[in-house]
């Protein structure tokens, strides 16, 4: 049992070999000189008058520097002990800013070695003054920088590279997007075309396309669609149903047909990789010599409407409702809609990075409304004034255009009997 006396008796020494635990022994440690303290601390000492010449250096610093006491006290400057880019950089901005401050702090300078080597240091300095402010001396704390700056040029190394990468990125980006479209529309004879690519990022392949091309019977085909998704998995599926699209045609000239062949290769190619899926519209356009301009007969699958511009002035969405998204499902629908583009018409195609855009300053969806109206204010213009139009509309959202954009347009070039206006009047009336 223990008594109330126990509980003050001094703890047993945990080592007594050790000695720590002997009070005589603590307050040794305690007392360690001061000399010692400044001559062994981890870190270079430094004490100058206000010319720089050295009147105090600790054993830490001339140890990293190889110098001798007696060669560096009342022998050297400071700004001898400094390379040639550092001396440059003491006397236009360390010395100044020191005279101003009194006081500088963290600034990086490089030493010489007594062998000819290069030690990158930090550097603390404040002046020391008399009661009337006359500076009297300089005192100087020198950190070792050798760590600091390799891990510094190590981190240049790596933003170097990785800018290096991003450039070789963006290249590879732009090369594959352009392999991605047409490099250039064909004329069709009777037509006026136009087309627009806007990338939303230059260090991402979207998924947008288009194409228009000549059939073998005479007729012309086009496209334009949208995979979800970007990058080089998105950009295989965009080269895919490119080409699919393209070979489709040959064996059957009916749109919804070619889009069920496409839907098929992708549900099957989807079972083997992780899902990609994309919509798309898909037209044919057949001259008609009874009343001249085109039949146009479009195909959609998931795809915004396309928007008709007509000569008289009014503006019409070409719906093809039930259309559904291809590569989901094996039997998916594509709706079919047919109509007759007069001379003075326009149509265009576009992807939903147009209508899904932020409107600078509110933050909210252009919306497929705003389109609308903005088709309605167009008409009628040609295929070249539209997409010049829709160039201008998408510059107008900034930053708030977060998505590829494609937009694909076509017209009937009006002749001066129809007596069709152009350029576009500024007002105009939209229908769904």
């Amino acid at each position: 049992m223990t008594s109330a006396a126990d509980d003050h008796r001094p703890d047993p020494d945990p080592d007594p070999a050790s000695g720590y635990g002997d009070p005589a022994a603590l307050e040794a440690l305690a007392e360690e000189s001061a000399e010692d303290l400044y001559e062994n601390a981890p870190c270079g000492y430094l004490s100058t008058l206000p010319d720089g010449r050295i009147i105090k250096i600790n054993a830490t610093l001339l140890g990293w520097l190889g110098h001798r006491r007696e060669d560096v006290v009342g022998r050297k400057r400071f700004a001898d002990l400094l390379t040639v880019g550092g001396r440059l950089y003491h006397e236009t901005h360390f010395a100044p800013l020191l005279r101003m401050q009194k006081e500088v702090r963290a600034i990086a300078l490089e030493l010489r070695t007594a062998g000819g080597g290069r030690l990158p240091v930090l550097v603390n300095s404040v002046v020391r003054t008399d009661p009337a402010g006359k500076p009297l001396l300089i005192r100087s704390t020198v950190f070792d920088a050798r760590d600091r700056r390799s891990y510094e040029k190590e981190l240049l190394r790596a933003r170097h590279e990785a800018e290096r990468e991003r450039r070789r990125l963006a290249r590879v980006t732009a090369t594959l997007q352009r392999t991605l479209l047409p490099p250039a529309l064909e004329p069709v004879p009777g037509l006026d075309v136009a087309a627009l690519y806007r990338i939303a990022s230059p260090d991402e392949v979207g998924g947008d396309f288009y194409d228009l091309f000549p059939r073998a019977d005479g007729a012309w085909a086009l496209f334009l669609g949208d995979v979800r998704g970007k990058g080089a998995e998105a950009a295989v599926v965009t080269s895919l149903a490119r080409y699919t699209l393209r070979s489709g045609t040959v064996y059957d000239p009916d749109p919804a047909a070619v889009l069920r062949h496409l839907n098929a290769v992708l549900t099957a190619e989807n079972e083997d990789r992780e899902p990609y899926f994309l919509t798309i519209i898909m037209g044919t356009l057949v001259p008609d010599t009874d009343r001249g301009g085109f039949r146009l007969t479009l195909a959609g699958g998931g795809h915004p409407p396309a928007l008709l511009l007509r000569a008289d002035g009014t503006a019409h969405l070409l719906e093809t409702p039930g259309g559904q998204l291809l590569g989901v499902v094996p039997d998916a629908d594509m709706a079919e809609t047919t109509v007759h583009l007069a001379p003075g018409d326009s149509l265009l195609l576009y992807t939903d990075g147009l209508t899904e855009a932020r409107i600078h300053g509110t933050g909210q969806r252009y919306g497929d409304e705003a389109l609308l109206d903005f088709a309605a204010r167009l008409a009628p213009a040609t295929a070249q004034e539209v997409v010049a139009a829709v160039r201008r509309l998408l510059d107008g959202f900034g930053p708030g255009l977060d998505d590829d954009t494609a937009v694909l347009a076509i017209g009937v070039p009006a002749s001066p009997r129809d007596g069709v206006r152009h350029p576009p009047r500024p007002g105009g009336s939209a229908t769904r």
